[in-house]
C-alpha cells in the first residue's frame, strides 16, 4: 500500500541539461590547448634544419626529437584517462597544461639534443592528460545529447585540423623567428586555461574502488609503445625482422595487459567498459577510419612537395586548403544527427565518403595538385564525419564517471590505426615504387622518391632529369594502388558500419520503447501519489 504522506520522490531518472553560455565558454577555452596539442604532432617539419644547425644532433637524436612526443604520448593515454576519472579530469588537465607549458619554454631554450629530447617527452605526457581530459570535461558539462553531439564534432575538426596547422606555422615561425617560437607559441593558451579553466570547468565525477593498478602501466606502455614504434618504421625501412620483432613483442603485452585487467580488482581500464552495447565497435570502427586518414598523408604530403616540386612552406600552405572543409564536417554531421538522421547511415555514409577521396586519389597524375587537395579534402571528410558521431556513441555509451577511460581507449585506437595505415599502405605504394623504377637506376633511388631526389641533384643534365621523371612516376603509380587498397578498405567498413551500427540501433530503439512504457508507469505511480496526498489533506481538513 502506498503511504500517502511519505515525501520520499520517485528514483527517475534525470533528464539532460541544456548547456548555457558558460558551457560554451569553457568549451572554447578547451579547445586551444586541444589544437596545441595536436600542433604539436607536426610542429617540427620546418624547424628540423634550424635545429640541427644549432643543436648539431646525431642521425638517431634527431629521430628521437621527433618520434619521442608521440611515443610518450600514445603509451601513456589509458593511464591518464584512467587517473582522470578517479582523481579529476580537471584536476588532471591543469597539471597537464601546466607541465606542457614548462616543457614548451624548456623545449625552446634547449642547448642540447638531449634537453630537447627530454622536453618533448614531458611535452608528451602533457598531451596525454590533456586529450582524455578534454572529452570527459565534454561529457560533463554536456548532457544534453544534442548538443554533446555538436560539441564532440567541434573537437573533433580541431584535433583534425591543428596537424594540419601545426606545419603552416612551424614554417611561418622559423620564417621570421628563431626555431624555439615553435614551442613558445604554446604558452598563452596553456595561461589561458590556467586562468579561466578553475573558473568555468566542472570537475568531472571520480571513482575511488579499490587502489590504483601501478602494475598496469609498465603492461600498457609495453603493449602499445613497441607496436607503434614498428608500425612507424616500417613504411621507411620495410619489414626488418627487428620492427616485426617488435610489433609482436607489443601484441604479447597487450595480451598479458588483457589478462591483468580480467583478474585484478581494480583495473586500469575495465573490461566492463568494452561490453557496453556500441562501444567496441566504435572503438574499432575508430581505428578503420584513422587507417583510412593517416595512411593518405604520408602520400600527400610527399606528393606536393616532391612530385609537384614545391617548396616546403609552400605545400604545407597547399595542403590547408582541405582543412577549410574539414572545419565545416564536423558541425554539420552533428546537425544532420539533430534533425533525426540515423547514426549508423551517417557513420556509414562517412566511410564511403572516405573511399570515394581515395577514389579520386587513384586517378592521380604527376601533375594533378587540384585532384590530390580535392582527393584528400574529401577524405578527411569523411573521417571527420566518422569519428565525431564514433566519439559521441562512445562517450554516450560509457558512464560519466569512466568518460576519461572510454576517451583514452578512442585516442590510443586513433594512434594504433594511424600507424597501421601508415604502415600498410605506405609498403603497397613502397612495393609499387620499386617495382616501377628502372632497374639499371641506384639503390638509394630504387628505395623512396626521396633517394631519387638526392641521387638525381649529383647526377649531369639529362640524366638527373630522367631519373627524377621515373621517380616521380613509380611513386605516383604507387600512390595509386595504395589510393586503391584505401578505397576497398573503406567501402569494407561502411558496409560493416551499416550492418553492425544498424542493429545497434534496432536494439537501443527496443531499449528506448521499454523506457517509455517504464516512463507511462512511472508517470501512473506519480499521479496515484498525487491522488492520495490529495485525499490525505482533504481527511485532515475534515
Amino acid at each position: 500500500m502506498v503511504n500517502p504522506t511519505s515525501t520520499t520522490p520517485t528514483p527517475f531518472q534525470d533528464k539532460p541539461v541544456r548547456a548555457g553560455r558558460r558551457e560554451w565558454t569553457a568549451l572554447g577555452v578547451l579547445m586551444l590547448p586541444l589544437l596545441l596539442v595536436s600542433m604539436d604532432v607536426s610542429v617540427l617539419y620546418f624547424a628540423t634544419p634550424a635545429i640541427s644547425a644549432d643543436l648539431r644532433p646525431s642521425g638517431t637524436q634527431q629521430l628521437w626529437i621527433f618520434d619521442i612526443y608521440g611515443f610518450v604520448l600514445a603509451g601513456l593515454l589509458m593511464t591518464m584517462g584512467a587517473l582522470g576519472d578517479r582523481f579529476g579530469s580537471r584536476r588532471l588537465l591543469l597539471t597537464g597544461a601546466a607541465a606542457f607549458g614548462a616543457a614548451s619554454v624548456l623545449a625552446a631554450y634547449a642547448d642540447s639534443a638531449a634537453t630537447l629530447i627530454a622536453a618533448r617527452a614531458v611535452l608528451g605526457v602533457g598531451g596525454a592528460t590533456l586529450m582524455p581530459s578534454t572529452m570527459a570535461l565534454l561529457r560533463t558539462m554536456f548532457t544534453d545529447p544534442a548538443e554533446r553531439a555538436k560539441a564532440i564534432g567541434l573537437w573533433s575538426g580541431v584535433m583534425t585540423g591543428g596537424i594540419a596547422l601545426g606545419s603552416v606555422m612551424s614554417g611561418v615561425l622559423v620564417e621570421h623567428f628563431w626555431w624555439g617560437s615553435v614551442f613558445l607559441v604554446n604558452l598563452p593558451a596553456m595561461l589561458l586555461l590556467l586562468v579561466l579553466g578553475p573558473l568555468l570547468l566542472p570537475e568531472s565525477r571520480k571513482t575511488a574502488s579499490g587502489r590504483f593498478d601501478w602494475p598496469s602501466v609498465p603492461l600498457s606502455l609495453a603493449a602499445v609503445l613497441p607496436v607503434v614504434y614498428g608500425l612507424k618504421e616500417i613504411p621507411s625501412e620495410g619489414w626488418h625482422p627487428l620492427y616485426v620483432v617488435s610489433v609482436t613483442v607489443g601484441l604479447l603485452f597487450a595480451v598479458l595487459f588483457v589478462h591483468r585487467q580480467r583478474t585484478v580488482a581494480a583495473p586500469l581500464v575495465p573490461l566492463t567498459l568494452l561490453r557496453r552495447r556500441g562501444f567496441t565497435p566504435a572503438v574499432v570502427l575508430t581505428l578503420v577510419s584513422a587507417f583510412g586518414m593517416l595512411g593518405s598523408a604520408i602520400y600527400t604530403t610527399q606528393y606536393i612537395q616532391s612530385v609537384l616540386g614545391k617548396s616546403p612552406l609552400s605545400a604545407a600552405l597547399w595542403s590547408l586548403l582541405p582543412s577549410v572543409l574539414i572545419g565545416v564536417a564536423g558541425p554539420v554531421t552533428a546537425a544532420l544527427v539533430a534533425r533525426g538522421a540515423d547514426r549508423g547511415r551517417v557513420v556509414a555514409a562517412g566511410f564511403a565518403v572516405s573511399a570515394a577521396g581515395y577514389v579520386l586519389l587513384a586517378f592521380t597524375g604527376t601533375d594533378s595538385l587540384w585532384l590530390v587537395l580535392a582527393g584528400a579534402g574529401v577524405l578527411a571528410c569523411g573521417a571527420v564525419m566518422v569519428m565525431s558521431q564514433l566519439t559521441d556513441m562512445a562517450m554516450g555509451t560509457a558512464p560519466a564517471e569512466r568518460a576519461g577511460t572510454a576517451s583514452s581507449l578512442l585516442e590510443t585506437a586513433t594512434e594504433l590505426g594511424g600507424a597501421l595505415g601508415m604502415a600498410f599502405l605506405g609498403s603497397v605504394g613502397a612495393a609499387v615504387y620499386r617495382h616501377g623504377m628502372p632497374s639499371d637506376a641506384p639503390g638509394p633511388a630504387r628505395e623512396t622518391l626521396g633517394g631519387a631526389l638526392a641521387t638525381a641533384a649529383r647526377l649531369p643534365g639529362r640524366t638527373g632529369e630522367a631519373l627524377l621523371t621515373s621517380a616521380r612516376e613509380a611513386f605516383t603509380s604507387g600512390m595509386q594502388a595504395a589510393a586503391i587498397t584505401g578505397a576497398v578498405v573503406l567501402a569494407l567498413a561502411a558496409i560493416g558500419a551499416a550492418v553492425t551500427l544498424r542493429r545497434l540501433g534496432t536494439e537501443r530503439a527496443g531499449a528506448e520503447q521499454a523506457g517509455t512504457e517504464r516512463t507511462g508507469m512511472e508517470q501512473a505511480v506519480t499521479e496515484r501519489l498525487d491522488t492520495d496526498r490529495a485525499d490525505a489533506k482533504v481527511l485532515d481538513a475534515q
